[in-house]
């Protein structure tokens, strides 16, 4: 179901026409539905029902706003954290800090003692030298930190190259031909729970061929941990799972998924854990924007929008595809570039796109924003930073606040001597 849809001529998100949130609120605006979230958390929950004994995280770094974890959490979701702001992020949310996963390739000293305290359920751990320090300060405060060795499998995951994670190239995780030692050094350390291994390959991936290479490597690389004479009872299979972003895009059905991950696992009696993020929240948002002017162009007009690479940097990191909509459209279409007002050249949406016909003052959306989208705003240009709202059925929230430029600039200081 499209939680985005047109009733009567408009766009609506659920029972919301976008319009009265563009009027209430004002442009540029994220617009996320309650409803869709639902849907797909379930949708990727039920997928996974034959895989045996499954732990639930979402990845935090997807979309992190605190009304989202909400929802997630009341679908008995964890979190996956990359940072103590995304550990406070998700306790506020009212996820069990049993259910959270700790990763990332830079976890500080005190990032990890603070999950130390928190109790969280798992780290999972980068190299070598953080799994010692993670046990020296574990056994400081009288605990013992349950973790996980994350390995690198050198599989190409065949996603962009600036969101993969599993080539030996890539700085995540200990290489796997040097794992089984590393994991043996650490394993008796005092202070340490080393209870599994822990994978992720990349993200946006259409394709389950990489992922199951790469899940069928570290099977064999489990039973020899297990040859070695080690226990393992956690597997962390990551995320990393696409969604269609346009036209052409098959990602994989969580159904499809997870009889895959049923097949390759169902010798390894563990419990397995998943981190998804954008096949949850990807296609729950989108960004409402205005259109400024329609400005004629060499070969095709620009259409500049109020919303800018501030506010969606996807298309200027990545050159990533958004589709472009109207909430009215006319039922004409129009070749165009789309663009922000960002004094930068990077600052376009898109190039000689068909799109529907809009002029100065109409409103559109990109969608599929719902991840890697706010949380990845900024205020470049000094400009106010983006609101996000959440919509259920016929009502609506705010639940980031627009920050102003000049609330940003009241926290700036002249120095006395100056």
């Amino acid at each position: 179901m499209d939680h985005f849809a047109l009733v009567d001529g408009e766009l609506h998100c659920e029972a919301v026409p976008l319009s009265r949130i563009a009027a209430e609120v004002g442009t540029p605006v994220y617009v996320y539905s309650a409803n869709a979230l639902r849907t797909q958390a379930r949708r990727f929950r039920d997928g996974l029902k034959g895989a045996g004994r499954v732990h639930l995280a979402y990845a935090i770094k997807a979309n992190p706003n605190i009304a989202v974890l909400n929802v997630l959490a009341r679908e008995g979701y964890g979190a996956d954290v990359v940072s103590g702001g995304e550990m406070a992020r998700a306790l506020a949310a009212g996820m069990p800090a049993a259910d959270i996963v700790f990763s990332g390739v830079g976890k500080t000293r005190a990032e990890l003692s603070r999950g130390i305290g928190a109790e969280i359920g798992q780290f999972n751990i980068e190299l070598e030298e953080e799994g010692v320090v993670l046990a020296q300060l574990a056994a400081a405060q009288g605990k013992t930190a349950r973790a996980v060795l994350r390995v690198n499998p050198d599989v190409d995951a065949g996603t962009h190259a600036k969101i993969s994670t599993g080539k030996s190239e890539n700085k995540f995780g200990v290489p796997i031909a040097e794992a089984a030692d590393i994991f043996g050094r650490l394993a008796g350390l005092n202070g340490l729970n080393l209870r599994g291994v822990a994978i992720h390959i990349g993200s946006q991936l259409l394709d389950l061929g990489p992922l199951e290479a790469a899940y069928s490597r570290i099977g064999a690389f489990v039973s020899e941990l297990r040859a070695r004479g080690h226990t393992i009872t956690h597997v962390d299979l990551g995320g990393g799972l696409g969604v269609n972003y346009k036209a052409g895009d098959v990602p994989p059905d969580p159904a499809d998924f997870g009889a895959m991950v049923a097949r390759v696992t169902k010798d390894w009696d563990v419990t397995l854990m998943f981190e998804p993020g954008r096949v949850i929240t990807g296609n729950a948002g989108v960004l409402l924007t205005e259109v400024i002017w329609v400005k004629p162009g060499v070969t095709s007009p620009y259409v500049i929008v109020d919303a800018a690479m501030n506010d969606l940097a996807r298309p200027a990191l990545y050159d990533a595809w958004h589709d472009f909509e109207a909430v009215r459209p006319s039922g004409e279409c129009m070749v165009a570039n789309i663009a922000g007002p960002v004094c930068e050249t990077g600052d376009t949406f898109a190039r000689d796109r068909e799109i529907d016909v809009v002029k100065s003052g109409d409103l559109a959306i990109f969608r599929t924003a719902g991840a890697y989208g706010a949380t990845m705003a900024s205020t470049y240009n000094s400009r106010p930073l983006v609101p996000e709202v959440l919509v259920d059925g016929d009502r609506y929230a705010v639940v980031a606040d627009r920050i102003a430029a000049e609330t940003i600039l009241a926290a700036e200081r002249v120095p006395d001597w100056l």
